[in-house]
């Protein structure tokens, strides 16, 4: 989920008295840079510019500088906690001239509205984020050595091998992604005893940790309880490509060409250290800004080899849209290479395109799976005239069925698509900015790949300019 950026903190004695963790009974962390955490002890809080607030805007730098500093209100909004009849809420009233939401939804001037655990809070406009209300009476349990360092908030996404949640560290309240992953899901194979799952399990999160690319999310810290993984990682304020994707529609080409160049170095990075990713799809690629040209942040891969088949086919992918034919083939059994994660590619790119999946369940004349191992597809016209011969020409190198035959990364990269000079210096400087004085990673040991190549392909049909209806799944916005 996509929020404002979140900047770390070092808080000043004045600040330091607004932290009480001790006694309170919630907590606003900061979702946008200018503002600072408080914890909540009094039953009432007073929010706003004027220098009487309990909370008063002025007496952080970065905020009374800012542009819009004076269309806030004075005394901006209102906080308490209140018992009444059916519990104890916390209440927000909206006492500003230009406006607070929860959630993205104006309260409205002199209105009051209960305040949920893990609301957002926005100022002036509903993007303008601020805080993240935590109630330290309604949480879930999470072991001591998570919460000493990290304050944990919501869900904010979930997977195969558990749910995302937004943290901050404490005395920071820099934003983390906490995923967290239960060792209940890990499957015995090869004959390994049950206990000895979660020491190869360390192993893989150990080799995910020592990966240094700027578009493969930053392991930072890993606490391993008998039962749970929790693995702390780099938060991505613009979000999901998924939703990116949903929200316009589609991408415009240009955009789509810097974004996916990224892609493309990243999984080849991968694979150059023996990792396959095995589950790529949009929603597994973050995006660092809600720029339209942004560093993308390929993310939940390495654990997929300890998840057994039938739960990869089920649980990992739901429906098998981003799924290279060999798996579906083998029903989930067979030992694949790395021209998988080239199939989800160009699955991926075609959605990038189009604003819809290349396969779908919605085209009744053929089942889904069909469809697939068939590589059967089209670029209907009405869909396709905005897009360019050569980008067409490298989704269909990419989704081809015999794994064989199907395009490699190193030749993509050398597609005439993306063998292009502008989008090349456009996602070189996105990937090493200057100011971070960060040089391009050369390549490390590689490990040796965990698998053969598949032995099963099919015969490729593609149909092209087809009239097939619309082939996206539920969450994709409606065709013009």
């Amino acid at each position: 989920m996509a929020t404002q950026e979140v900047t770390e903190f070092q808080f000043s004695d004045d600040e330091e008295s607004l932290i009480n963790k001790d006694t309170s009974w919630g907590q606003l962390l900061p979702l946008g840079m200018h503002f600072c955490a408080i914890d909540l002890v009094k039953e009432k809080y007073v929010f706003g510019r004027g220098d009487n607030c309990d909370y008063c805007f002025g007496n952080f730098g970065q905020l009374k500088n800012h542009p819009s500093f004076l269309s806030y209100s004075n005394n901006h909004f209102i906080l308490t906690r209140e018992k009444t009849s059916t519990g104890t809420f916390t209440f927000l009233e909206d006492i500003s001239s230009n406006g607070t939401f929860i959630n993205g939804v104006k309260v409205g001037k002199f209105k009051k509205q209960v305040l949920n655990n893990n609301d957002e809070i926005s100022f002036l406009h509903k993007k303008n984020k601020a805080f993240l209300y935590t109630d330290h009476t309604d949480g879930d349990q999470f072991p001591t050595e998570l919460t000493e360092n990290y304050t944990i908030s919501k869900m904010i996404g979930r997977g195969a091998c558990g749910e995302v949640r937004l943290a901050f560290t404490k005395g920071t309240c820099r934003a983390v992604a906490v995923k967290i992953v239960s060792k209940k899901k890990f499957s015995v194979k090869n004959g390994r005893k049950q206990n000895q799952i979660p020491n190869n399990v360390m192993n893989e999160v150990q080799v995910m940790k020592d990966l240094k690319h700027p578009c493969i999310i930053k392991v930072e810290e890993v606490i391993d309880t008998p039962d749970t993984l929790y693995i702390v990682l780099e938060y991505m304020k613009g979000g999901e490509l998924f939703d990116r994707v949903v929200t316009e529609g589609k991408l415009e080409e240009a955009s789509a060409k810097v974004l996916f160049y990224q892609m493309v170095v990243a999984v080849k990075y991968l694979h150059e250290q023996g990792i396959t990713h095995r589950d790529l799809k949009p929603e597994n690629v973050l995006l660092s800004s809600e720029e339209r040209e942004t560093v993308v942040k390929v993310t939940d891969f390495g654990l997929s080899k300890f998840v057994d088949a039938n739960t990869m086919l089920k649980t990992f992918c739901g429906t098998p849209t981003y799924l290279a034919p060999e798996i579906l083939l083998t029903v989930g059994s067979g030992k694949y290479t790395k021209a998988i994660d080239c199939w989800s590619l160009g699955v991926i790119l075609f959605i990038c395109l189009a604003g819809y999946p290349p396969f779908s369940d919605e085209y009744k004349d053929m089942p889904l799976p069909q469809q697939i191992v068939k590589g059967r597809y089209s670029f209907p016209r009405e869909h396709w005239k905005g897009v360019s011969e050569t980008a067409i020409d490298l989704i269909k190198k990419f989704l081809k069925v015999d794994p064989e035959k199907r395009i490699t990364l190193e030749q993509a990269l050398n597609h005439d698509w993306l063998k292009d000079e502008d989008t090349i210096a456009k996602a070189q400087r996105l990937m090493y900015p200057v100011s971070v004085n960060m040089l391009p990673p050369h390549n490390q040991k590689k490990r040796s790949h965990q698998s053969s190549s598949g032995e099963n392909s099919n015969d490729e049909t593609i149909v092209n300019g087809g009239e097939n209806p619309s082939s996206k799944r539920s969450k994709f916005p409606s065709m013009a």
